[in-house]
């Protein structure tokens, strides 16, 4: 692959926002596990790290939001395949889905109040259990309840 062709890919993690893989380290080892002797030889574990700080395509915002709640560095690691190439398509979409929990904002809540409907509908419901356990009680000794 040229230069110009790696400096293309992109590592998309939200709709508007992809990573070039220049900015994510990408690093082999060999895998741990059962695999004989093929495991011995074959570098296929792959460990996709990216660095928040060096990033020059996060936003400062964005940035800040991932050393809160990912830290400096995030890591994905990938061992489940056998060849190299699936473990570093299986690492970076890790990475990627990593980078978006990261990055997701929940919605900001907005305070709400019961309607008056609901509660009437609630305070007639605890009058009407209440009078049912009235109706538990067992009668007074002068034949009152």
């Amino acid at each position: 692959m040229s230069a110009e062709e790696s400096s293309r890919r992109l590592l998309q993690v939200r709709p508007r926002l992809a990573i070039p893989l220049e900015e994510i380290e990408l690093r082999t080892s060999r895998s741990s596990g059962p695999g004989g002797q093929h495991a011995n030889v074959t570098a296929s574990r792959v460990e996709a790290v990216f660095d928040v700080r060096a990033s020059g395509t996060l936003s400062e915002r964005q940035r800040a939001r991932l050393l809160e709640r990912a830290g400096p560095r995030v890591v994905a690691v990938a061992q489940d395949a056998r060849s190299q190439a699936r473990n570093r398509e299986l690492a970076l979409e890790r990475l990627a889905e990593r980078l978006a929990q990261a990055l997701h904002e929940p919605p900001q809540r907005r305070a709400t109040k019961p309607s008056a409907a609901a509660r009437k509908r609630r305070l007639a419901d605890k009058r009407h259990i209440s009078q049912r356990k009235l109706g538990r009680r067992p009668p007074d000794s002068e034949g009152e309840r």
